[in-house]
């Protein structure tokens, strides 16, 4: 799971990064707003890599998901990637642990094959 929600987590440190140049345009908000709330994104994608298996990380991963999808009214294209972002993140968590169930299924086996002199 940690490899398949790091992947997203990592992509949308560019798509916060990409937004931020996106949101300079506007004359609404200045810069310092703008790198501001950006780089505080992008920090927690970098650190939530790191964090995924530990308890909340995958709650701290939604609630970036759904920061991502509000963004949406700073950038109208963040709707749309904050969805498909969303919808990464479900996939990476839904079969990360299917793969990870799967993985200690197989050293299970591996290991009482190993027992049993196999």
């Amino acid at each position: 799971m940690r490899t398949l929600c790091a992947s997203t987590l990592i992509g949308e440190f560019f798509v916060i990064g990409f937004a931020g140049l996106v949101a300079m345009k506007s004359d609404d908000l200045t810069s310092a707003t703008v790198w501001t709330v950006c780089g505080i994104g992008m920090l927690l994608s970098v650190l939530l890599c790191g964090m995924i298996t530990r308890p909340g990380g995958i709650q701290l991963g939604w609630a970036l998901q759904i920061a991502l999808v509000a963004s949406g009214f700073v950038v109208p294209m963040m709707f749309i990637l904050g969805v498909a972002f969303g919808a990464l993140w479900w996939a990476s968590v839904h079969y990360g642990r299917k793969i990870d169930e799967a993985k200690a299924r197989w050293a299970a086996q591996e290991a009482a094959q190993a027992a049993a002199g196999g």
